[in-house]
């Protein structure tokens, strides 16, 4: 973040134009060099400056990433990935370069044995964390820029077998497990939107449901499987179907 300089607005605005001139052709460390270096040649009275520890600037994205509306989970991954860098990387964030991030990728992949797609996740994170305070003015340069995505290899996921679905289905205890498996397998629904789904998100006429998932989402599922609709659609043979806005238990 720019120290401010008192009584001198248009002074710290060409400041500003300066390093966003040159930040094109200088490193990160470069240009807090060139910051300081300007700073103390033109600034009469420098503000003190308010050190901000790796911790607060960590609550500080996960406050506002909470404030955009991430899931609890969301906020809480965020949390563990970051804290384990900070834990790792011993150093105050402002001088974090890509050469240490880069070491710490390649050294997270090795200790924890885990594919390409594991530490592709764990960049975008830390990626998202460096980009807020970039953002925000905290720090002049994200050194996660130059750490491009990490190619994977994309394979195809075998399907479940008709087979498969009748062995699951016959292991079921109950009626209502029989339907949630006939749920899952006929909609594609997720199964933390089919674990918090009500009674009153169902329409058993239509045969459809809507439900709150993924990133506070809502969709429509429609049932085009005949063994579900035998499975819901008959509160005779169903003890766990009841009146009002009760879960499916």
């Amino acid at each position: 973040m720019l120290v401010s300089l008192k009584g001198d607005i248009n002074m710290e605005e060409k400041i500003v134009l300066v390093l966003n001139e040159m930040s094109e052709y200088l490193t990160v460390e470069q240009m807090k060099k060139l910051q300081e270096v300007i700073v103390k040649t033109f600034a009469e009275n420098e503000a003190p400056k308010t050190e901000i520890s790796n911790d607060e600037f960590l609550k500080m994205f996960l406050d506002a990433k909470r404030i955009e509306g991430c899931s609890d989970r969301t906020i809480k991954y965020y949390r563990v990935k970051i804290e384990h860098l900070l834990k790792n990387v011993v150093s105050p964030i402002r001088k974090i370069t890509t050469e240490m991030m880069r070491a710490y990728l390649v050294d997270y992949q090795k200790i924890n044995n885990c594919g390409k797609t594991t530490v592709d996740n764990i960049r975008r994170n830390i990626s998202s964390f460096f980009s807020w305070l970039e953002e925000e003015d905290y720090i002049l340069k994200s050194p996660m820029r130059r750490i491009h995505k990490i190619k994977t290899q994309k394979t195809v996921k075998n399907i479940i077998s008709d087979e498969e679905i009748e062995k699951l289905r016959d292991n079921c205890k109950n009626i209502r497990d029989t339907a949630m498996i006939d749920l899952l397998y006929s909609t594609g629904i997720r199964v933390g939107e089919l674990v918090k789904l009500n009674i009153e998100d169902i329409d058993f006429s239509e045969r459809e449901c809507v439900v709150f998932g993924k990133g506070d989402k809502e969709r429509r599922y429609v049932e085009p499987h005949s063994k579900c609709k035998r499975q819901t659609n008959s509160p005779v043979r169903h003890p766990w179907r009841v009146q009002g806005n009760q879960p499916l238990d």
